[in-house]
């Protein structure tokens, strides 16, 4: 059984309910129409036969008693046989004065003489048919002198019972029909989703993750739809992500190494000059070192093993040091770098890699602005948190992208040469290094306007037990 679907484990259940609701029911009803009707017809002989022995006992063998035997018969409904011969009583009551069949067998007879009231069920040989009676004797002077013998078929007992059957048989074939419907509904709403959620699911280990449930509904089962089709999205995107990032690094890394491969060859045959194919073979190996360092640490940042040397930094060292190795480039696109550094700024966090983050978006900020143009560099301190902001007045970034250019290899304009722009991975490992610092980082732009950077971290005066990091 373990091996059989949900689907047929459900009906195989369901099936058992009904049968057992079907047996249950049919023998609750005959149990309780053979325990109380009748057990309450047994009652009614043994009432009406206690009232005729009271009538025996009090005027005897007279008219006036044989007047409440017929008035028992034909009120009641009752068959009343009524024996003062003890020869009878010998030999057992008969059915008929001149019948040769007893009703009262030798050991209810015995039962008789004791004073025990006998009931019987047995069937009738002249009329054949059961019926139910009641035996009970009669005394006087202490001594038997007589039987009154109370019965009526079984068919008049069991004839109401009859009559309410084919109602019952319906009501049962209702239920069982209602438990049809709702296992059927049962199957509908809870197995065929799961099963549905099954070929999904197989379609995701496949690799394809476009397939989504389709349900509207607010219960259990449509928020685990709902789980399910994000994280089908969330997969989704992780496998386009993936195969995005292959197809980019593969053409990051073949560019460089399709240069280098080509004026190697042409200097080989003499194409061009050695000093100037040199050259451009080591611009390119830079290019293809920075590339790889910056996959190798993006590859580190993400990774959630990756150790912080974390320590009590004067947050403005860093930016004075940062801001120091970018004069000449600043200065020879005639940029103007205009500081204003609170010196009192304390961080818990990684100098190296908090420096690296720095340079990628000073990097950014030169690039991207135009000559004679100033960036603005701002550390402050406000209710516990230290900013720094670097404004420049650059090309800006339009509000669409401003998510997107924080991803891997992501560029605002499709068509940049390699030339125009870095390696596409700088504000990506930005995010990283913000993010393992338990900081933020986010970027305001303006097409045209130019773009501000913000970076907020925790001041060590502020909430040092709180800042998460260690040695």
């Amino acid at each position: 059984m373990k091996h059989w679907s949900i689907k047929k484990k459900v009906w195989i259940a369901l099936s058992g309910v009904i049968v057992t609701v079907a047996l249950g029911a049919i023998f609750l009803i005959y149990f309780l129409y053979d325990a109380l009707y009748v057990e309450k017809q047994k009652e009614l002989l043994l009432t009406e036969g206690e009232s005729l022995v009271e009538s025996y006992e009090e005027y005897g063998v007279d008219s006036l008693f044989f007047t409440r035997l017929q008035w028992t018969e034909q009120n009641k409904a009752i068959h009343v046989l009524f024996s003062d011969d003890p020869m009878q009583l010998g030999s057992g009551v008969p059915f008929e004065p001149f019948s040769e069949e007893n009703i009262i067998t030798f050991d209810e007879r015995q039962l008789l003489l004791e004073g025990e009231t006998v009931v019987m069920v047995r069937s009738h040989p002249l009329f054949q048919q059961d019926i139910l009676g009641v035996a009970i004797p009669l005394f006087q002077n202490e001594q038997l002198s007589g039987a009154i013998l109370l019965s009526m078929p079984l068919e008049d007992v069991y004839e109401p019972f009859a009559e309410i059957q084919v109602m019952l048989l319906v009501v049962l074939a209702l239920i069982l029909v209602i438990i049809f419907f709702l296992g059927n509904k049962i199957v509908n709403d809870v197995v065929n989703p799961l099963l549905n959620m099954k070929e999904i699911s197989t379609y995701m280990s496949d690799g394809d993750f476009s397939k989504r449930m389709i349900m509207e509904r607010r219960d259990e089962l449509g928020q685990l739809a709902q789980s399910f089709n994000t994280l089908s999205m969330s997969l989704e995107k992780v496998e386009d992500n993936r195969r995005e990032f292959l197809a980019n690094v593969s053409h990051e890394l073949r560019t460089p190494l399709s240069y280098m491969k080509g004026y190697a060859e042409a200097m080989e045959e003499g194409m061009i000059d050695s000093k100037k194919g040199l050259a451009i073979i080591q611009k390119e190996s830079n290019r293809l070192e920075r590339l790889v360092n910056d996959l190798l640490d993006l590859a580190q940042l993400e990774g959630d093993s990756y150790p912080l040397r974390c320590e009590p930094i004067v947050l403005s060292q860093v930016v004075n040091d940062v801001l120091e190795s970018f004069e000449i480039v600043a200065t020879q696109k005639n940029i103007q770098m205009v500081q204003k550094v609170d010196e009192e700024t304390i961080v818990y966090g990684d100098s190296d890699r908090l420096e690296q983050a720095m340079r990628n978006i000073l990097d950014n900020a030169i690039r991207y602005s135009p000559p004679h143009t100033e960036i603005k560099i701002e550390l402050t301190r406000k209710n516990g948190w230290s900013e720094l902001l670097i404004v420049d007045h650059g090309i800006g970034i339009p509000s669409n992208d401003l998510l997107a250019v924080k991803e891997r290899f992501y560029r605002v304009n499709k068509a940049r040469t390699r030339n125009a722009g870095g390696t596409g991975l700088g504000l990506a490992i930005v995010t990283e290094i913000i993010k393992k610092h338990e900081g933020e980082f986010e970027l305001f732009s303006e097409v045209g306007k130019g773009t501000t950077a913000k970076i907020k971290m925790r001041t060590i005066e502020s909430d040092r037990e709180n800042i998460g990091f260690q040695d």
